[in-house]
């Protein structure tokens, strides 16, 4: 009587981000699962982000997934390697906000997370692009910025997600509008604002909504511009922001497309996912279903 053969085991090469907030945490329930579930890990831990896509590029022969254990920037640092390979991505949220997977509906229990990559449905999803630096959920001119750049690590690792909140009251003091111009493919719009953002996925800053029919794989970008004069009526708007029908205040400005220019009087930093990473002028584009990742069955 024959045998059914064993089914293959898989290759997952595991990048670990030793920066992020929740490095520290014990793999070993995850690795179980991996174990049980019939995928081989390598792990690698990195010194930076730029040496983690050219090592997936490098490696790829080699493995069948990318496992990747950090935050939304740790993920951003992988993105263009796994688009190149074409390998599907699993993520363990070991960051601070974990908002991609909060959009992908990834539990933050390492464990729960590695069973979803191990019952292997995947979902192609949508890569935004500013500059040609890649991003999933948002990337903000303004106020945003100015928060990435005010929250410092022992911040982030001291207070978790509530560090963005501490941080978004500080730099609210000083918050100043700025002249921009928001070019569409139905003309361009002259603005004053606090803060423009274009979102690719549906939650960032720790949850917060970007739009509230935003989808990760809806094959467009969201735009809202917050024209604001009274800094202080944000917070009237905050509930509305959580659930992201903020667009419903005459103070802000909502567009959707697949692409965008931002021009403003003199260079300003544009932040994605947490990341300060190019300056205005800006442009915005989408990559439609570039990349597969493991997410719960529906």
């Amino acid at each position: 009587m024959s045998q059914n053969p064993e089914p293959k085991r898989r290759r997952a090469l595991m990048l670990v981000n030793p920066n992020a907030r929740l490095a520290a945490a014990p793999l070993d329930a995850a690795m179980q699962v991996f174990a049980d579930g019939g995928i081989e890990v390598a792990v690698e831990r990195f010194g930076s982000a730029a040496e983690v896509s050219p090592d997936i590029v490098r490696r790829a022969p080699g493995f069948d997934l990318v496992v990747v254990c950090g935050g939304d920037g740790t993920m951003n640092a992988a993105a263009r390697g796994v688009m190149e390979t074409g390998l599907p991505a699993g993520l363990l949220p070991m960051g601070t906000a974990n908002d991609l997977a909060r959009t992908l509906g990834i539990p933050t229990d390492l464990a729960l997370a590695a069973r979803v990559i191990v019952q292997g449905h995947t979902r192609k999803i949508d890569v935004g692009d500013v500059n040609g630096h890649l991003f999933f959920n948002v990337a903000s001119i303004g106020l945003a910025a100015d928060i990435a750049r005010n929250l410092t690590p022992q911040t982030k690792r001291r207070w978790g997600v509530l560090s963005y909140a501490l941080t978004a009251l500080r730099t609210l003091l000083f918050a100043r509008r700025f002249s921009a111009t928001i070019v569409t493919k139905e003309g361009d719009v002259k603005v004053k604002t606090l803060q423009i953002a274009v979102g690719n996925g549906r939650h960032y800053g720790g949850g917060t909504v970007i739009e509230a029919s935003a989808a990760i794989d809806d094959g467009y970008l969201d735009l809202y511009s917050l024209e604001l004069s009274n800094v202080l009526k944000l917070a009237l708007m905050f509930p509305d922001f959580r659930r992201g029908v903020h667009g419903l205040w005459d103070e802000v400005r909502t567009h959707r497309c697949t692409e965008f220019e931002i021009r403003t009087r003199r260079p300003r930093s544009i932040n994605t996912d947490g990341d300060l990473v190019t300056f205005t002028p800006a442009y915005f584009t989408i990559h439609k279903a570039a990349m597969s990742v493991f997410t719960p069955q529906a």
